[in-house]
């Protein structure tokens, strides 16, 4: 497996990781909301391609998917909005999602961004550094509960930057 920069040729096979990753059992023709938010971000102003990568199998097939997008704290652009992240079915539980997560955690960590915030799963997402937003002072922009709000200080992470978080505009559209 490769992690690398998505490209052009991956769109369609990102759009394929994201609505099996994503698809419900009980609406199995239905499109998860995943696979048109990647779209919708990737036309949008906060889109930031360095932070979208795909795991590639041995013959180049995508088979996993993550994206950062520009959020703000305070209104200021201070911070990665992170997801969705997707792997396909057969390749999960095999460390596909750990490795995407790690590599767009070094690249946003090399482009010397200070925080990571997503909203996730409070027993996977800890193992990865990230703790409650609101202990390191930002606030979520919905109605989830702090367990799920969760963020990641990097190297220029700075205790001055608090206040309430946005994503990149698409996520408001969900």
């Amino acid at each position: 497996m490769l992690i690398r920069r998505e490209t052009p040729a991956d769109i369609a096979g990102i759009r394929a990781v994201h609505t099996a990753a994503f698809a419900s059992a009980d609406a199995p023709d239905a499109v998860p909301v995943e696979a048109p938010l990647v779209d919708a971000l990737r036309a949008d102003d906060g889109w930031l391609p360095a932070l979208s990568l795909v795991a590639a199998d041995a013959d180049g097939q995508v088979v996993g998917h993550v994206v950062g997008t520009r959020g703000t704290v305070a209104g200021a652009p201070l911070a990665v909005g992170l997801g969705p992240l997707g792997v396909l079915p057969g390749w999960q539980r095999r460390g596909v999602g750990s490795a995407l997560m790690h590599a767009v955690l070094g690249a946003a960590d090399a482009l010397d961004e200070p925080l990571v915030v997503l909203l996730g799963h409070p027993d996977y997402y800890p193992r990865f550094g990230f703790r409650p937003a609101v202990d390191l002072g930002v606030t979520p922009p919905g109605p989830w509960g702090p367990r799920y709000f969760m963020a990641r200080p990097l190297s220029a992470w700075r205790p001055d930057i608090r206040g309430p978080f946005a994503y990149a505009k698409p996520f408001a559209n969900l």
